[in-house]
């Protein structure tokens, strides 16, 4: 793999020390490894490992520096062939972001800490994943900032036990004990506490000395000079030693009896802590963040609660008159380390994530139009599957097609909208894209192509965005094909856009699933009507309350029940509640007695009761695509509209359409529907013997 690591600067601290150290372990593992920071004096270690270091001003939080600073890594990504952007900061972090949606490189983010819910701190959330040191982080960053459970990565920091070589408690003599605080010179660290309760130790066990390592952080000199008039006020002179900024930490640790940690924040991990672990320095802690997971009270370290000095000062004192004690801590911290926390392990749990990021993918399909267009999207889910059989594939649809897809084998999760409720208006399109957004797709295939959906497909902020060119925001998509009207078969007119990812329409039928009580309720409902003992078909009636010029006249559909009676067939109506009334009609006119099942079905009970059907009737609606997935024999009614656009290729079916040509008018110019009353019941009741008694011959358009 080729990864690179972006980071403000390469000065001494543990996210520093970290990068260098997975840097190293990543190219003595034989993959290529690059870092990118504004400098510090870590480079020199970079250089000396032969790991290519690009000085670029990545911690400058100007919005045109860092749009700069983006391509120029985006030229890096391009010339390194990087496939991993691994961002450790905020800026960092934005940079890395942009330049990976240039340069179509796989981005992750590392939250070493809490960050203020700032919208410059969401970016730390937006990768692929995110790795946490512990979960108190992933706690924030699930809390505070949405990053969903799925994309959250625990990888705890980690020693390189080469450097922190174990060695027990320190020789030393009877009155002699040295404790320590190591850390950044600041108000959160709670070196002030330290001091405080080494004063008090003082009063039990005189001989104890201290230790102060840090450099002073930026802006916290007023708090350095706070700390000196503490160290004269309580009487500390002679006794605690500020050693500042130190960078050989083993070596300090081999001088220590014990290392105290008052942190007063949260801290993320502690690595402080397991360093001197390593080392075999007993640990004295602030219950804080992600120490409480690394220490264990009692028996790999000492817990205490944050600010109080004379708490540390017990547990001091604890630890100078029970050597046993220490020893115990020791050595267990040192198992501790080894078993959960060495180098080792923490760079191939790093890879680890590496890996799955590049092998897993997640893609996004948007089809939330009606029943019929969601039934033609199956084979387009089918052909995914395919040729990504191990990435998550995600559907968006909406609330009235979702039964179609709840069992589907194609899908792994089925996202589902309502912009007639929850997700209306501008408001809860919003709250929709945010939800995209936090799920961070590979890729989005929006079948749907209209205004909303291509919003919907930039939201996500995928890299690659698939679909039409159809003007309603098509240049929101980065991968785009024009001929949104071009005159094709529904099916082959999607896979035109899944042609764009190297997929061929290969002849997938459509499918689906009814569940078994689905497949239960239509037995029963045949058995209650008495229609086991002979051959049925089924009529459908119904037609959308907006294309009303595409449904049969009532008077050939009571003619039609009739003419299948007498040939010996039962007939079962069926249609949707907004149908009820023309069905009545039906019935009235008709002498023969059909089962009526009008608004007495969900979608899938129709499945399966179409699928107990010899042949079916059905006008250009929804259910002719039912029939076509359940692999039923049907008589397709056509009008206004053209079957070769809207009939998926290799139906089993006969198509019948007369007089004029296809206008796609709602309602019929000439008042009369000659397209419909060209239609003659004899016309049906051939195509239905035909199909009958030759099911397997298809008659296309």
């Amino acid at each position: 793999m080729n990864i690179l690591q972006i980071l403000p600067q390469l000065n001494v601290g543990g996210v520093e020390t970290g990068t260098v150290d997975l840097a190293k372990y990543l190219a003595r593992q034989g993959h290529r490894s690059v870092v990118v920071s504004a400098g510090g004096t870590l480079v020199s270690e970079l250089e000396k490992a032969g790991i290519p270091h690009y000085e670029l001003p990545v911690d400058n939080k100007a919005f045109w520096v860092m749009c700069k600073a983006a391509g120029e890594v985006a030229r890096i990504i391009a010339k390194e062939k990087i496939q991993i952007v691994h961002a450790r900061s905020r800026v960092p972090a934005w940079v890395g972001f942009m330049a990976c949606r240039k340069a179509d490189a796989v981005f992750l983010t590392t939250a070493h800490g809490h960050y203020s819910r700032h919208i410059f701190s969401h970016m730390m959330g937006w990768g692929k994943y995110t790795i946490v040191p512990s979960s108190v982080i992933g706690k924030h960053m699930m809390e505070d900032f949405g990053v969903p459970l799925a994309n959250i990565r625990l990888v705890p920091r980690s020693v390189d036990l080469e450097r922190f070589v174990f060695r027990g408690p320190r020789k030393k003599g009877d009155k002699e004990f040295r404790i320590g605080v190591i850390g950044r010179i600041t108000p959160i660290k709670g070196q002030v506490y330290f001091l405080k309760a080494l004063a008090r130790v003082l009063r039990e066990a005189p001989y104890v000395t201290g230790w102060v390592v840090g450099g002073i952080s930026p802006g916290k000199d007023n708090y350095m000079e706070e700390l000196e008039v503490w160290t004269r006020r309580l009487g500390l002179s002679g006794t605690v030693s500020f050693l500042g900024n130190r960078r050989d930490i083993p070596e300090v640790l081999e001088g220590l009896d014990a290392l105290v940690m008052p942190s007063i924040a949260e801290e993320s991990f502690g690595r402080v802590v397991v360093e001197a672990q390593a080392v075999g320095v007993p640990v004295i802690a602030s219950r804080v963040g992600g120490v409480v997971e690394i220490i264990e009270d009692g028996r790999d370290g000492l817990l205490v609660f944050p600010k109080d000095d004379e708490a540390i000062a017990q547990a001091v004192v604890r630890l100078v008159r029970d050597p046993g004690l220490s020893g115990r801590l020791a050595e267990a911290g040192r198992r501790k380390v080894e078993e959960k926390y060495s180098l080792d392990k923490m760079a191939g749990d790093t890879l680890a994530v590496y890996q799955e990021a590049l092998e897993s993918r997640r893609i996004l399909v948007i089809k939330f139009s009606a029943v019929g267009d969601a039934i033609l999207a199956i084979p387009s889910l089918k052909a995914l599957k395919k040729k990504y059989p191990r990435a998550s594939l995600v559907c968006l649809t909406g609330r009235e097609a979702a039964e179609v897809f709840q069992r589907c084998p194609y899908i792994d999760e089925l996202l589902v909208c309502d912009f007639k409720g929850k997700d209306k208006g501008w408001r809860g399109l919003w709250r929709l894209a945010r939800r995209l957004l936090s799920r961070r797709f590979d890729g989005v295939v929006d079948l749907q192509n209209n205004k909303k959906s291509h919003l919907l497909s930039y939201a996500t902020l995928s890299v690659h965005r698939y679909g039409y060119d159809n003007g309603k925001f098509g240049f929101l998509l980065n991968h785009r094909i024009r001929g949104a009207k071009d005159p094709l078969p529904p099916v082959e007119h999607q896979f035109r856009v899944l042609g764009m990812m190297g997929i061929a329409f290969e002849g997938e039928a459509l499918d689906l699933w009814p569940s078994p009580d689905d497949e239960k309720f239509a037995d029963d409902f045949l058995k209650d009507c008495s229609l086991t003992d002979k051959p049925w078909v089924g009529i459908n009636i119904g037609s959308s309350p907006r294309w009303t010029s595409k449904r049969w006249i009532a008077s050939r559909f009571s003619g039609l029940c009739d003419a299948l009676e007498k040939k010996g067939w039962r007939v079962v109506l069926t249609g949707a509640a907004t149908d009820a009334a023309f069905a009545k009609k039906i019935l009235d006119a008709a002498h023969s007695r059909p089962v009526c099942a009008v608004a007495q079905t969900t979608l899938m009970q129709l499945a399966a009761l179409i699928g107990r059907c010899q042949v079916y009737v059905t006008g250009d609606s929804a259910p002719m695509h039912v029939a076509a997935a359940m692999h039923v024999p049907f008589v397709a009614l056509f009008g206004p509209t053209d079957p070769g656009r809207h009939l998926a290729s290799g139906s089993r079916c006969v198509v019948l359409q007369k007089g004029c040509r296809p206008c796609y008018r709602d309602v019929c110019v000439k008042k009369t529907h000659p397209c419909m009353k060209g239609i003659r019941v004899e016309d049906v009741l051939g195509a239905v013997e035909q199909l009958a008694y030759s099911p397997d011959r298809i008659s296309n358009p």
